[in-house]
């Protein structure tokens, strides 16, 4: 493969996989080199300025994990959002061209299905059918965006403790005494 470069690379178009949605849903498509915080800009203006009541994210291959990053991040913001997962494999077509082709004949391609992972997300103000495959209801008010433990870090749910306390538990601790002999010997539980 070192005398080949890739050319072309084309995925498969499938149809979302939710029924009943309306035509007019907006569908995030995450690729790689997405950007969240455009993604984001566009989905929050969506979902708040504009009144939608669904939105769908979708991402495969690499793209699966800023995918489940940016619906984490919205279901944060807005709250109260119902999700539905969807899993699925997608065809991806990559055209490889060879860079040292022949002197007597034509430039070879070469074609490679790959079968990748791919994901769709649905999110909706409005309840779905918690019987389908896939279904998480919205979490509870007091966990989206609110910080009840009273730590000032961003993203801790507890408060780190003082930095007085001992960290380790008692039964943890080693105690080092020194010998007459001056090498040290080593006591205490690890249980």
């Amino acid at each position: 493969m070192e005398n080949f470069r890739k050319v072309r690379t084309s995925e498969e178009e499938m149809p979302l996989p939710f029924p009943d949605l309306p035509p007019d849903v907006v569908e995030m498509k995450v690729k790689e080199g997405s950007k969240i915080r455009n993604l984001m800009n566009f989905a929050m203006a969506q979902m708040e300025l504009k009144g939608r009541r669904q939105i769908v994210f979708s991402g495969c291959g690499r793209a699966v994990t800023k995918t489940i990053t940016c619906v984490e991040i919205m279901k944060r913001k807005l709250g109260g959002l119902h999700q539905v997962t969807k899993v699925r494999y997608k065809t991806v077509l990559e055209v490889w061209e060879n860079q040292d082709p022949p002197p007597d004949g034509p430039a070879q391609n070469l074609t490679v299905h790959k079968n990748v992972p791919s994901i769709c997300i649905l999110l909706s103000r409005d309840p779905l059918d918690p019987n389908q495959m896939g279904y998480q209801p919205p979490e509870p008010r007091h966990e989206v965006g609110e910080d009840t433990s009273g730590s000032s870090a961003k993203g801790l749910k507890r408060p780190l403790p003082p930095p007085h306390e001992e960290l380790l538990p008692k039964k943890l601790q080693v105690q080092v005494s020194d010998s007459p002999r001056g090498s040290g010997t080593t006591s205490g539980q690890l249980d």
